[in-house]
Parts: structure tokens; sequence; C-alpha cells
């Protein structure tokens, strides 16, 4: 299968690519990320993006506009909508702009499907995730491949480390490099945070 495969990150697409790989498919990286800030990380992880693709002799497109008054429109419009245990109108967002863009793409270069390394973290919203990205692929008329990466997260960082990648200590917006560094924040949300991942393993038992 002819994969378009969304990439957060060059550390998050190790297992991914090796894991696709290993199935028999072709993957092409496709990296879009308008939600990283400051420009300095976002020019950072988009470099290091490219810097993996070469060495793992991966074609990867690469959309380089930097649009954080977008993102920044579009997250606090969505921060007005009430936060649940298993969700953020947020990241929600964030999700369904980036994965709505790589199956655009994908359906309009003759891709087969689309994912993202995105799958592969621990920290993300893994249910709300996938349940975007289904939509999306009904909505647009081309197949969401799904797997959970997670299941390889530690192979991943083994194997970046081996690479020599740079690893980034945060999510990649403003939003979560506060919930990184901001300790009141922290005590604030780690037990609401807690349940979600303690529910989110629950789900998938």
């Amino acid at each position: 299968m002819k994969i378009l495969m969304h990439m957060c990150c060059g550390p998050c697409s190790c297992y991914p690519l090796k894991k696709l790989r290993a199935d028999g498919h072709a993957v092409t990286g496709y990296f879009f990320n308008p939600n990283i800030h400051p420009y300095r990380e976002f020019k950072h992880r988009l470099t290091t993006a490219e810097e993996f693709a070469a060495k793992m002799q991966m074609p990867i497109i690469v959309e380089r506009e930097y649009q954080l008054r977008d993102f920044l429109r579009r997250a606090l419009t969505a921060e007005r909508r009430p936060e649940t245990l298993y969700e953020k109108p947020r990241c929600r967002m964030c999700y369904a702009w980036r994965l709505h863009q790589a199956a655009r793409y994908a359906k309009e270069n003759g891709f087969d499907a689309f994912t993202s390394t995105l799958f592969v973290s621990p920290y993300q919203l893994h249910d709300v995730m996938r349940d975007v990205a289904q939509k999306i692929a009904v909505a647009e008329g081309i197949a969401f491949y799904y797997e959970d990466f997670r299941l390889g997260w530690d192979e991943g960082v083994d194997i970046c480390k081996a690479l020599e990648l740079y690893r980034q200590p945060y999510c990649g917006c403003i939003f979560s490099e506060e919930e990184r560094y901001n300790n009141r924040w922290k005590k604030r949300h780690g037990k609401k945070m807690k349940q979600m991942r303690m529910a989110e393993r629950l789900n998938n038992n």
C-alpha cells in the first residue's frame, strides 16, 4: 500500500516508519504542523524531520509556511468550548487540521491511505485522534490506515537516539509548552491527566 504518513516530528516517525515498511508499505512523509511554537522550534523540528527522512531514505513533502496566527485564532476559539475528562477541544481542532490536510494531500496525489506519527505518542489523546481521522477519511473519500504505534514507543526512542536526532521536550504548541514547564498548571491539571490516561488504558484492554 502507498501510504502518506503525516509527521508530527522526526523522533516520533522512527517506529511508525519501521513498522510500516516491515509490513510491506511504501511510505512518504508529510510534515504539516502549524501548531509549533516558537518559530525557532518550528524550524528545528522541520529540519530534524528532513534529517530523519534523508537518513532513512524516505521521500518527504514539507509544508514550510509558518501559520502561528491562524493556529492561535483557531485554538482560542476552540478553548471557549468546555474541556472534559476525555477531550480538549483545542487538541481536537489541532488534530483535525493536520490530519485533514494530510488526507487531502494523499487523495490529490494518488496515495492509497494516510496515517500519522501522532499515533505513537502515549501523551496524545489517542481515541480522539482516531475518531477525527476516521471521520476525515469518510468525508474525503480516502482510507485512513490505523495502527496503535504506541506499542513501539520505547523502540522508537532507541532508534531516535541511535540516529542522534533532536528530541523536543513538549508537544509543540504554546499551550503545551506552558503545560510542560508551569508547575502551577501541573498541580492543577495533573490529577485530571492521570485519570484520562487510566481511563484510556482501561478502554483499550
